[in-house]
């Protein structure tokens, strides 16, 4: 029998947000990018897109500035989508982090969102 592997779905890593889409902004993310739901992401300063949170970066990148409400394919051209951007829970379990980030790098990006009013809870 195949194994059957589940993508992410809103509900197993957001599960609270502010009433009236307060929770939620309107962004572009860059081409070349294929985001799934929950994935962390930052600003690029220069041009105001956004693309998976990227510790190591110096475009402002490197600084989470929300989770991808849903999934993004934007491999061939740049995309619009909506972020869950302040006021927000958020399950530690189903968020997508970048390969290769460190516990520290995790730990700084999570207090990032909490600047926001985004709180990552563990198994929540």
């Amino acid at each position: 029998m195949p194994v059957l592997n589940e993508l992410n779905y809103l509900g197993d890593w957001l599960k609270f947000e502010g009433d009236n889409l307060y929770s939620r902004d309107e962004v572009t993310v860059i081409s070349g990018q294929n985001l799934a739901t929950g994935t962390v992401v930052g600003i690029i300063t220069a041009s105001g897109k956004v693309t998976q949170v990227a510790p190591a970066a110096v475009d402002g990148s490197q600084n989470a500035a929300g989770l991808l409400l849903l999934d993004v394919d934007a491999s061939a051209a740049d995309k619009s989508g909506v972020i869950i951007a302040r006021h927000a829970i958020c399950s530690d379990k189903k968020i997508v982090w970048p390969g290769g980030i460190t516990g520290p790098q995790k730990t700084a990006a999570i207090a990032q969102l909490k600047a926001l009013g985004i709180l990552v809870r563990e198994g929540a």
